[in-house]
């Protein structure tokens, strides 16, 4: 009998920035990790016992994004000095520099068969460069403010971008075209992505919320308020069954996505969280944030195989694959019975940030948004309130499903179609085909006759 699931636990953390963390990545073979900093550095940890972390300079202002690439042999930046860096992350830590972007970079994201890179900026556009040839191929714009974080899917057919002109968009990246919006009345999206079988996404808002919309049937899904403060950073685990999300209340929450609720509470920082990623395997996950510290935190609650999981989704990357109920239609939340579960973990010591502590986070969120109380360094595992959708909605999922399925039959439908179509073409290709062999034929009896 399998074991039960254990609480996520603080395994150790890392200092050595010397103002808040912005942005955080595991290497592809999770032995390193990438923090970029308001400090203007980028610093490059071993897991190793004792190893020593490189600092990287190069940029002249905050950076803002860091990501490895899929084979882990480049690492890219983006800076709010308009300028994006490719680093090969070893001892030396050589660099090349793009330059395109007239504003501020907020984000960079390799696609998964390490091609191309996308960058988003304050200067409203999406550019996408070649990484062969390290070079800029086009840009996006439909933007009518900065433009936060791009994205692309886990089969690179598409980029999701968020914006603070409250909107969500899809591109294809076939005819550079956007193809899908999402809009939002009340607050913007500070970070959105896919899911690893890339039929959602899942967004971090201004408002306190995360949201979760499927991008095949352009619907809202999933909608939480269990944040206190503005969300910043979200990450899915790589079964898609999880989300962790980090705010400006100081907490990161780990929310499960099949039973849509709330089941961890994190409170290891102190103030607010910018950043958070799960490793590739989903075994660890780091966060950092305005108190410049890293931790690094094991997963522990999510025990299944990860790579039979992984196998799964990778058979469904196409953007037309039929909907999977798991995927898009929680199962129905269920309050949790039983004592308040609370385990202490070591204090860490917090090293002061610079007099410019209330810029650094004015800069990623509204300042009216911050939680100005910061909680002891705890972990819980609790259930709280959250609001999932109205509770009509709830007691309309089975019409939500009817209305899957009902999808589904049109997909079958024009399939159908489709293979009439095929069937009638191949006949008349053999009509021509038999026609021809004939006409053959009859030339060369011909042929021969004369002969």
């Amino acid at each position: 009998m399998a074991s039960a699931p254990e609480d996520p636990v603080l395994q150790r953390y890392f200092k050595g920035h010397k103002a808040a963390i912005t942005s955080v990545d595991f290497s592809p073979d999770g032995k390193q990790l990438a923090t970029g900093s308001w400090d203007t550095f980028l610093m490059l940890w071993s897991f190793k016992p004792q190893a020593r972390a490189f600092r990287y300079v190069g940029h002249k202002d905050v950076v803002t994004s860091v990501q490895f690439s899929p084979l882990g042999n480049l690492l890219a930046s983006a800076s709010r000095d308009r300028t994006v860096r490719l680093w090969i992350p070893d001892k030396r830590g050589k660099s090349s520099e793009f330059k395109a972007h007239t504003a501020p970079v907020r984000s960079v994201d390799f696609s998964a068969d390490g091609q191309f890179l996308a960058t988003a900026s304050e200067d409203k556009s999406i550019k996408v460069w070649n990484m062969y040839r390290q070079r800029f191929l086009y840009s996006l714009y439909r933007h009518t403010h900065w433009v936060r974080c791009a994205k692309f899917s886990p089969d690179g057919r598409l980029i999701v971008s968020c914006s603070e002109d409250k909107t969500i968009k899809i591109w294809d990246t076939t005819n550079k075209q956007c193809v899908n919006n999402f809009s939002d009345f009340v607050g913007f999206a500070n970070f959105v992505d896919f899911n690893p079988s890339g039929t959602c996404i899942a967004s971090a808002g201004s408002d306190h919320t995360v949201k979760i919309w499927d991008i095949r049937v352009n619907k809202l899904l999933q909608h939480y308020q269990v944040h206190s403060g503005g969300v910043n950073c979200v990450s899915f685990h790589p079964s898609g069954n999880y989300l962790i999300t980090a705010s400006s209340d100081g907490t990161l929450k780990i929310l499960d996505l099949l039973e849509g609720r709330l089941i961890y509470t994190l409170q290891g920082h102190t103030g607010p969280v910018f950043t958070v990623t799960f490793s590739k395997g989903g075994e660890l996950f780091t966060s950092g944030g305005a108190d410049a510290q890293v931790l690094l935190w094991r997963t522990n609650f999510d025990e299944l195989n990860c790579k039979d999981v992984i196998k799964r989704n990778l058979k469904r990357l196409h953007f037309d694959s039929p909907p999977h109920l798991l995927d898009i239609y929680p199962r129905t939340p269920h309050p949790q019975e039983g004592k308040i579960e609370t385990v202490e973990t070591t204090e860490t010591t917090v090293r002061t940030l610079p007099d410019k502590g209330e810029e650094v986070c004015g800069y990623f969120l509204n300042p009216s948004l911050m939680s100005s109380e910061c909680s002891p360094t705890t972990l819980k595992k609790k259930t709280e309130e959250m609001s999932y959708l109205p509770s009509e909605s709830q007691r309309n999922i089975p019409l939500a499903v009817t209305d899957a399925l009902e999808h589904i039959m049109e997909q079958l439908n024009v399939l159908t179609q489709t293979v009439s179509i095929l069937e009638q073409r191949l006949t008349l290709t053999e009509d021509k085909l038999k026609d021809c062999l004939e006409n053959e034929q009859r030339l060369f009896n011909a042929i021969q006759q004369k002969s």
